[in-house]
């Protein structure tokens, strides 16, 4: 208990509006008010009695600073704000350990804010590590854990298998993961809240894609099927059956209509979103399909194989336009540019090439990844690319130039990767279970994590 909740200890009607009413505090036109809103986020006993308080938590906690907005910096300096900030972002990676048991503070803190070089930050540690005093704990000699200068931001938790991929909605706001315990769930991207879990699957999830209206998505299976789901309600619309081997992609169409697959029985399948019926099978690889992406036009898909090719094809006959060759190993992954003029494919042979979609000329190669690449995707301008690697890497590509613009580097081989619609969101996930989720900016990027208990392998 921190000296906040003991001098409110017989008045808690007191003690709770306390805790609630920063907000108050920073739109007051007193300035010295927001020099308290400032006072109290970095004070430990205000963190330690808000995150146990049964009214709030560290998400409460946390929206706390996002009020930092509202303060003038002519009542904090710029180092204050970024203490602000600093404290905020280790809540943040924090908070999957916080919301399960909250005594964990301490630990946290000092895990993750030892060594910055602010009077601040260091009152703070000093406080937390007195508020253990009469208790025998681990008290971290280094930063052990991922610091707040990182790029990552959060981990969420839920599934009990390894996560296979991740979609996220249009929006940007959701995401649906597929997973090796047999279930998808949706995710509140900004809570990390689970909100619904999909069941209705007797094997693995392999694959996941949420149709362009954000409102249903299309799941793929070990179990040779694909299921069709609201993303409302989590109710099972359709199921299509068809494959002869496990269903390994799924990419719907733009017009949310359609959906190609791809499997291990060597084929692609085109399905019908309204009645589930297989409309065509396209039988041109000599090996496993492992990937597919459709032109922006919806009229053409490119997929890519363990034969070592890509290949070209009218999504409306089958008909095969085009055999791009060049890589020298698997092909794991393809995604076509947004003008629908290019694609981008990912190889076991440690590279990944572009490749001109009306002449099947290879453009590019992008060397720098030291093992295979496992996934990528193009980002909506057209301008660059993110790639996976197992190499521990994802790496941001020009497109133009060829040139690597940035390199994020986690703890294990990440294995799926996507953008978001608006361009400035990257998912990632890795062979822990992981799913980073980071912010393109100009000067750096930001992430968050969804952590499951074992590894994830596509997003899209």
């Amino acid at each position: 208990m921190g000296k906040f909740a003991n001098f409110y200890k017989n008045r808690p009607i007191e003690l709770e509006y306390f805790l609630a009413n920063l907000e108050n505090l920073v739109i007051s036109p007193q300035l010295q008010d927001q020099k308290i809103y400032y006072q109290l986020l970095t004070k430990f006993d205000f963190l330690e009695d808000k995150i146990n308080h049964p009214k709030f938590g560290v998400e409460a906690l946390i929206r706390d600073y996002d009020l930092i907005d509202e303060v003038t910096e002519t009542t904090l300096n710029p180092q204050q704000l970024k203490t602000l900030k600093f404290i905020q972002r280790t809540l943040q990676l924090s908070s999957h350990i916080l919301n399960k048991d909250p005594t964990q503070l301490v630990g946290q803190l000092w895990g993750r804010l030892q060594g910055f070089n602010d009077p601040d930050i260091e009152k703070l540690l000093k406080d937390a590590e007195d508020s253990n005093s009469n208790k025998i704990w681990l008290r971290p000699l280094t930063p052990s854990l991922i610091t707040p200068d990182s790029p990552l931001i959060r981990t969420l938790t839920g599934h009990n298998d390894e996560v296979k991929a991740v979609s996220v909605t249009p929006d940007g706001l959701k995401a649906v993961s597929a997973s090796y315990d047999n279930t998808l769930k949706l995710w509140d991207l900004e809570t990390g809240k689970k909100l619904l879990t999909f069941i209705g699957y007797n094997s693995s999830v392999t694959a996941v894609s949420v149709t362009p209206d954000g409102l249903k998505a299309v799941s793929a299976s070990d179990d040779k099927t694909l299921k069709l789901w609201d993303l409302e309600t989590g109710k099972k619309l359709l199921t299509f059956t068809g494959h002869n081997s496990s269903v390994t992609a799924v990419s719907v169409t733009p017009d949310g209509l359609k959906a190609v697959s791809a499997s291990n029985d060597n084929t692609l399948k085109l399905w019908d979103l309204e009645t589930g019926k297989e409309l065509l099978t396209v039988t041109r690889h000599n090996s496993r399909v492992n990937a597919v992406s459709i032109t922006p036009d919806g009229l053409k898909a490119v997929s890519a194989s363990y034969d070592h090719t890509l290949k070209l094809w009218d999504v409306a006959t089958g008909k095969e336009l085009l055999t791009f060759t060049g890589h020298n190993d698997l092909v794991y992954a393809v995604s076509v540019t947004p003008d629908g003029l290019k694609a981008v494919s990912a190889s076991n042979d440690n590279t990944l090439k572009v490749w001109d979609l009306e002449t099947g000329r290879e453009l590019l190669t992008f060397k720098g990844h030291n093992d295979e690449v496992k996934a990528v995707s193009v980002t909506p301008d057209g301008l660059k690319a993110v790639s996976a690697s197992y190499d521990n890497t994802l790496k941001l590509w020009d497109l133009e130039t060829g040139r690597e613009i940035y390199t994020f580097s986690g703890d294990s081989p990440i294995y799926c990767c996507a953008v978001s619609p608006d361009g400035l969101t990257i998912v990632a996930g890795d062979s822990s279970g992981k799913v980073h989720f980071l912010r393109l900016e100009e000067s750096n990027v930001q992430s968050s994590v969804i952590s499951h208990q074992s590894s994830v392998e596509r997003v899209s």
